[in-house]
């Protein structure tokens, strides 16, 4: 993948894509690497692409799932060792351009996938997909009824009302002193 959707979007707006000799001006277009010649900012595309890869990663916490922040170490530098090693496991194969589908927060540790398969991470992450997501918080200070239904009350993001599908308070453990939430969520929250 050479740019986000969004990018290639702008890209194509201004002109800067081109399909067997012609300017493409739709989006939309269908194209495909191995049989069209396509160059973009003047620089023709490889015939051919990378396989798809589908990483999954524990995320640890400090660890930002963006390439973009630079106070924040990218989850992207967990896969240095994959893309060295790259070209000694998949000879003439062209190095995929990885990007996480979805976000965890920078504090957050869990599973979060690895790709550079494009239509795979949209269609997983779009709210139509109504994949489940389960989350574990813990929280500080005490957890109440009046806690609980609050969050499954739910909450407004961009006028659009988001509501939990289940909350609960898990069981204590010795070895964690603060209380957990089990929350999950159907769709994008």
């Amino acid at each position: 993948m050479m740019a986000s959707r969004r990018s290639s979007e702008e890209l194509i707006f201004q002109g800067q894509v081109t399909v067997n000799g012609n300017v493409c001006d739709k989006p939309q277009t269908r194209v495909d690497p191995a049989k069209d010649t396509i160059y973009v900012k003047g620089n023709r595309l490889p015939k051919r692409l990378p396989p798809k890869v589908y990483l999954a990663l524990n995320k640890p916490k400090g660890y930002i799932c963006s390439s973009g922040e630079k106070e924040f170490k990218s989850i992207l530098c967990l896969c240095d060792d994959f893309l060295k090693s790259w070209d000694k496991n998949n000879p003439g194969q062209p190095k995929p351009r990885l990007f996480s589908v979805g976000r965890l927060d920078v504090a957050t540790t869990g599973l979060i996938v690895l790709t550079n398969d494009g239509d795979f991470a949209q269609r997983v992450s779009h709210p139509s997909s109504n994949l489940t997501k389960e989350y574990i918080a813990t929280v500080n200070g005490e957890v109440h009824k009046r806690h609980l239904v609050a969050i499954k009350r739910g909450t407004t993001i961009d006028d659009v009302h988001c509501t939990p599908e289940y909350v609960e308070l898990l069981p204590r453990q010795p070895a964690i002193s603060r209380p957990r939430l089990r929350i999950v969520v159907i769709g994008d929250l």
